[in-house]
């Protein structure tokens, strides 16, 4: 049977509702000092808020080394009633220090750690990645994640990051879980999905995260052509790209028929925009102030699409051991 796996157990995809694709409830790196996501109450309260906003699904994006708290998300999810699908991989390598000890591991450890992460559970602290596995609030099933995730640079594939690539995609052909792809303004996408494609995984099991940073919809419709999905999670962010120019990207990449290639997040990934932490604008953002906007863009229809059928199809563990490829269907109404 098809499934996802959360942070609470394996679920049928339709259970899912709608999901926020690309979140962080912890989240700790050299490149963020001073915004760490750190506090499990404040990231639950956070979570309780994006509930309140219309969502009953996410994906804690936050890869190994970045201050994960397995235990901690199981807690918050079993808390605030939201499905959580946590994320193991390696991200781009400006996030780890010159000392960080993930520098030395090559792909075929690496790899190894991944299934292990997604077969038997995450390690309960991340600064072991090999030691005892992390319980969930009842202390019987593991905690499992159900995303790989990888990262690269601007225009760039470091070694670091190139043997990254190689890990995820022979842990995606052993798991059957989907591929997160972290890009820099959506450079070198086809470049990431050429090297995996390589290495045996389709694109249509790869998100590229961020791709509305480069609001090119010629470029957009050729990723989603060859089935790549496209992760949209640049809201609130007017410094670089207003919302109105991502409504516009959007309906265009809709015009040109890629509907159901696309995903929505919010990526607020900052204690000074988290709204329990004391920032602003909050996991709620996404919810209550822009998803209404694209609504009277584009339709009610295509939203559902987004939040709905396409992340649950996104998510659904598919490999050897469970070959039929699952097919959006009718989406029950999500667990209480």
């Amino acid at each position: 049977m098809p499934l996802v796996r959360t942070v609470l157990g394996d679920i049928d995809p339709r259970r899912l509702g709608p999901t926020d694709y690309h979140e962080h409830l912890f989240q700790i790196s050299p490149l963020l000092v001073g915004d760490e996501l750190d506090d499990e109450d404040r990231s639950g309260r956070e979570t309780a808020l994006l509930r309140a906003s219309g969502f009953t699904a996410m994906v804690d994006a936050t890869p190994f080394g970045l201050g994960r708290d397995p235990e901690a998300v199981a807690r918050i999810s079993a808390g605030t009633g939201v499905h959580v699908v946590a994320s193991t991989g390696r991200h781009r390598e400006a996030h780890y220090g010159a000392d960080h000890p993930t520098r030395s591991v090559d792909a075929e450890t690496l790899s190894a750690r991944f299934i292990r992460e997604v077969d038997e559970g995450m390690p309960r602290h991340d600064d072991d990645p090999d030691g005892v596995r992390a319980l969930g609030p009842d202390d019987a099933r593991p905690v499992r994640a159900g995303l790989l995730k990888a990262g690269v640079g601007y225009w760039s594939v470091s070694p670091f990051e190139h043997t990254t690539l190689l890990a995820v995609a022979a842990a995606q052909r052993t798991t059957g879980a989907p591929v997160m792809v972290h890009l820099e303004f959506c450079t070198a996408a086809h470049e990431v999905l050429d090297l995996l494609e390589g290495e045996g995984v389709s694109a249509d099991r790869v998100v590229l995260a961020h791709a509305d940073r480069d609001p090119d919809p010629g470029l957009h419709s050729s990723l989603a052509e060859r089935g790549a999905y496209l992760g949209y999670d640049g809201f609130a962010r007017p410094r670089t790209r207003s919302d109105a120019e991502l409504l516009a990207l959007t309906a265009r990449v809709v015009e040109y028929g890629a509907v159901d290639r696309i995903v929505l997040g919010g990526d607020v990934a900052r204690r000074t925009r988290y709204v329990s932490y004391g920032g602003m604008p909050g996991l709620a953002y996404l919810g209550e102030r822009y998803v209404p906007r694209l609504r009277s863009a584009i339709g009610d229809d295509a939203v559902e699409r987004m939040l709905v059928a396409n992340p649950a199809r996104l998510l659904t563990l598919l490999s050897a051991r469970s070959p039929a490829r699952w097919q959006a269907a009718k989406p029950e109404a999500p667990a209480r």
